[in-house]
């Protein structure tokens, strides 16, 4: 049978152009620096890396001003790109003279206390040894242990100075980032092996001047320095997921598997060969823990920054670099890259009276003692109100269209969901008995619906409009008649061909019609699904956002008919012909609109 179309004209609006870094002109005097806090548990955070700064640091030619462009830059916007840290890979002077030295510390000082950062030496830096077992250095008076020692993020140095570490807090997790001597001694690799067994559940990334180099097609492969570090350093310890270097340029990337068969990617950075000695470029590393993935961007702020019609060509060319190895984005499944030393933290079931209160009208979960889900079955409403479940399956269907299954949502009270697998003329439903009080509530003073659902990867077979749950009967035995057909149901949550959630409503008060549509549901993994209506409107939610199409119609109540409620299916003029094919957890009906953070998940979305 047909459902109602998708409205899928009005998503056609043109894509927006791609843009600059700062595509709006910025202010970036100091009067213009935010005084927003950085936001430590915003799962989208950035991390600033800033490569080989000799050429501004160069005798009497030295011109720090790009640089402390670049500072004021990440000064002004750290609330905007939420940069937690800025790292740089070494090189930071040309000849690592007092004078060349002494500037760039009074450079750095335009970020100390207000930027946690770390540095390390490059070999232009201490060119006294080719290792760090060289004693004082001109770079250790200025940029050793001492300077960080006020910083929240300092972890500690190595005996000699030239390695330390840095914990920093983003994301709602804590990272470690390792900055590493650019030929660090047989000792210094003892002292980081002894930090990371010290932090064994922080992912950790390693900053350091020499460790690979890249071919003309961009491809990173490890120096003799960086084959080192690999065997003795990085391979064997999982908790490093991503490197960082200098020293050589084109820039390039790789991946390499680790000694667990994880990948660990592996950086080149440097652009002190492009106009200006790379006039300060950085690269912003934008973590965005929710959609597991790191965007990668690199630009110039003293350029950016600039009047547009007084740049120079070779500033036009050097403000943003586009190249495979300069913008570029990483998949990484945060949690399961990390679950072999950072387990993730499921919250511990949840009791039924948790989750229940005065208000809650019904309340099902599928993790009860001895829980059956054969025809006849019985699924205990946990509310009290007695709107209890029943299993029904359809004629010549076999026990598998419904089991018991032990997956679910991590912020699900309930460790437990039934497992679908309905198709056309196949399938099982639970639905409520006939004269449960919920057949005819009509929640004229508004609700929150709520449900957990996942759909199964791949996601074949002909599936559309298939419901998660509804109302039996039909609209126009209520009166309605503003809606698709008077033989679809009063209410009904389903899911479209292209796996839009669809809210179809018929309203109590009047002959209204509201349909809400989210926007395509990822396949294979959990969802948490809410509709919240104050007796006014309703509103989708999906994973604790508002969707965009949310009708503006009046949606007060549900004409409800006094037939059953359904749980993974909608019926067409009282028939079913298929039902849910995926999981559904946790489902809870509340006579009241809910708040997101009153939602079943708690704060588990973010």
């Amino acid at each position: 049978m047909e459902r109602r179309n998708l409205l899928t004209a009005a998503m056609a609006a043109p894509a927006a152009a791609l843009v600059a870094p700062a595509a709006a002109a910025l202010d970036i005097s100091p009067a213009a620096a935010t005084t927003r806090a950085f936001d430590k548990t915003d799962p989208r955070f950035s991390i600033a890396v800033l490569p080989d700064t000799q050429y501004l640091f160069d005798a009497d030619s030295s011109d720090p001003t790009p640089l402390k462009a670049t500072f004021r830059y990440l000064l002004d916007q750290r609330t905007e790109d939420n940069v937690a840290f800025l790292t740089h890979l070494g090189d930071i002077t040309e000849h690592g003279t007092d004078q060349e030295i002494a500037l760039a510390g009074a450079t750095f000082r335009a970020i100390d206390g207000r930027l946690p950062y770390s540095v390390l030496a490059g070999n232009h830096d201490v060119r006294s040894s080719t290792d760090d077992q060289r004693g004082d250095t001109a770079y250790l008076k200025v940029f050793g242990p001492d300077r960080f020692r006020g910083a929240a993020t300092f972890l500690g140095a190595s005996p000699d100075g030239y390695n330390s570490a840095h914990r920093l807090t983003a994301g709602g997790r804590q990272w470690l980032i390792l900055a590493l001597d650019w030929r660090i001694s047989d000792g210094g690799l003892v002292w980081a092996r002894t930090v990371l067994r010290a932090n064994p559940a922080l992912p950790a990334i390693v900053t350091t001047h020499d460790l690979a180099y890249a071919d003309e097609a961009g491809t990173a492969h490890l120096s003799g320095n960086g084959q080192r570090l690999w065997d003795q350093l990085i391979k064997d310890n999982d908790q490093i997921f991503l490197t960082l270097n200098g020293h050589y340029w084109p820039p390039g990337r790789t991946v390499l598997r680790n000694a667990a068969g994880h990948d660990v990617h592996v950086h080149v950075t440097n652009y002190q060969d492009r106009y200006y000695g790379g006039a300060g470029m950085i690269r912003l590393y934008r973590f965005d823990l929710v959609r597991n993935r790191i965007d990668v961007e690199t630009f110039a702020p003293w350029f950016l920054t600039r009047d547009p019609d007084r740049r120079t060509p070779l500033e036009e060319e050097t403000i943003e670099l586009t190249g495979d190895t300069d913008r570029f984005s990483l998949e990484i499944d945060f949690e399961e890259r990390f679950a072999a030393f950072a387990p993730p933290v499921i919250p511990a079931p949840r009791p039924a009276a948790r989750v229940v209160d005065r208000h809650t009208a019904a309340y099902w979960r599928f993790d009860g003692a001895g829980q059956a889900v054969g025809d006849g079955a019985v699924v205990a409403d946990l509310s009290g109100k007695g709107n209890h479940l029943t299993v029904r399956r359809f004629a010549g269907s076999g026990d598998d269209v419904l089991t018991l299954a032990d997956d679910h949502h991590r912020g699900a009270p309930a460790h437990a969901s039934l497992r679908f697998d309905g198709a056309r003329g196949r399938g099982a439903l639970l639905q409520t008995a006939a004269g449960a009080p919920l057949n005819s509530m009509r929640f004229r003073d508004g609700y929150t619906f709520e449900t957990f659902l996942k759909l199964p990867e791949p996601f074949t077979g002909d599936h559309a409009w298939m419901g998660v749950f509804s109302w039996e009967g039909r609209a126009g035995d209520a009166g309605k008649h503003s809606g698709w057909s008077p033989l679809e149901p009063t209410c009904s949550l389903n899911i479209s061909p292209e796996r839009f959630v669809q809210y179809v409503l018929y309203t109590d008060e009047g002959d209204h019609n509201p349909t809400s549509w989210s926007h395509a549901l990822p396949v294979g993994v959990w969802h948490h699904v809410a509709v919240v209506n104050d007796g006014r409107r309703s509103t989708v939610y999906v994973d604790g956002s508002r969707i965009a199409r949310n009708p503006a119609q009046p949606a007060r109540g549900v004409a409800t008919l006094g037939r059953p409620f359904t749980l993974g299916g909608t019926s067409f003029d009282l028939k079913y012909d298929q039902s849910f094919y995926g999981w559904i957890g946790d489902t809870r009906i509340t006579a009241r609109a809910l708040r997101p953070e009153q939602f079943l998940p708690g704060g588990t979305f973010r």
